[in-house]
């Protein structure tokens, strides 16, 4: 097997979706890029471990950036099985194929005259729980670069721009009453599914891009009543809004308070990311993905959910998710497509090299 693959089926049998685990999983990169005579530097912030390893000593710098951690999965996704030209298990799409991939794309540009170009990886710890202990504070702290790469699983093609993320709570009042008489109350879960009926016809809600249909907007929660025999006098209704990249999540507040008298709390706001299809190095990903995997059509589209990429565009770097073949990423059957591992592994050392040079 490849060496990326073996890799890949070291690190899916770390069952990395709680912080003690995947901490021990970035301390396995650790170990492994110090055998392949790499210097990878061990961060924390709040208890969450990253990883930093660099090769190259040039001014532009290329940013690898990858996360250990997975969502929870039954214990025998934790037993990598190889079938039919896939290596499935919990994390072989999302992403640890990723990871193995930039680990090994390390271990060989180490050896390669990379001229004005320095190659960063970052690996972190805590993607699928948001990321606000790692991506976000490497951010804070300056580990920028002039272009970063996410290795999101994304059928090798460039996923250039991405929803922003908008999740809130509104709790509805109405007035309790007997239920064998409810037109003397106001039942506040119908006062909720009307206000839902309400938001879906909003302008925001109609919006469009070139490469967005229209925003993501997802009743995720529904609380109210107590009884069956009282009409219910308060509905909490919780919202997961995932809002293009033309739009502004104050003003699809403001929207939403202008046809509700319930009372918003806030739970998570998210940038989206915004990259332009004509920036520089998006097109030379995109022709290196062709050089390298001979004359194929390269799919640059827009991502529905959210990576660590926002944290990198809110300071202006052009961040991209771009990754190997899978799928059922968060699934039972996840699995990744073993030649396109060692592909994506061969895109990035192409890319590497010419990055200051196209």
């Amino acid at each position: 097997m490849p060496k990326t693959i073996d890799l890949l089926t070291e690190l899916i049998s770390y069952n990395s979706s709680d912080k003690k685990s995947a901490n021990e999983t970035i301390m396995f990169c650790h170990d492994w890029l110090e055998k392949e005579q790499l210097q990878p530097e061990i961060l924390t912030n709040d208890g969450y471990k990253m990883l930093i390893c660099e090769v190259g000593k040039g001014k532009h710098k290329l940013v690898l950036n990858g996360h250990v951690d997975v969502v929870s999965g039954k214990p025998h996704q934790f037993t990598p099985k190889i079938k039919d030209g896939k290596v499935y298990g919990r994390g072989s799409a999302d992403m640890k194929s990723g990871v193995s991939a930039m680990m090994v794309a390390m271990s060989e540009l180490q050896h390669i005259n990379l001229g004005d170009t320095t190659v960063q990886l970052q690996l972190v710890s805590d993607e699928e729980i948001g990321g606000k202990h790692c991506a976000a504070y490497l951010t804070e702290e300056g580990y920028l670069g002039d272009f970063v790469i996410c290795g999101e699983a994304t059928q090798l093609g460039i996923g250039f721009q991405a929803k922003g993320i908008l999740q809130f709570d509104i709790t509805i009042e109405g007035e309790s009453a007997h239920s064998s008489r409810p037109w003397e109350g106001e039942n506040a879960i119908a006062k909720a599914l009307k206000l839902h009926e309400n938001i879906l016809a909003l302008p925001f809600a109609q919006a469009s891009t070139e490469i967005y249909d229209k925003p993501s907007i997802n009743l995720a929660k529904i609380s109210g009543g107590d009884v069956y025999n009282k009409v219910p006098d308060i509905c909490e209704v919780s919202y997961d809004i995932r809002y293009l990249p033309s739009q502004d999540y104050e003003d699809i507040l403001s929207q939403i308070k202008g046809i509700t008298d319930g009372t918003i709390q806030l739970h998570l706001i998210g940038p989206a990311v915004k990259n332009d299809a004509e920036n520089r190095h998006i097109k030379n990903l995109a022709n290196t993905i062709k050089e390298t995997l001979g004359s194929v059509d390269v799919a640059i589209f827009g991502q529905h959910g959210f990576a660590d990429t926002r944290y990198f565009s809110r300071f202006g770097v052009p961040a991209i998710e771009f990754g190997p073949t899978g799928a059922e990423w968060h699934g039972d059957g996840e699995y990744v497509e073993i030649d396109s591992v060692e592909s994506y592994k061969d895109i990035l050392v192409n890319f590497a090299q010419h990055f200051t040079n196209k």
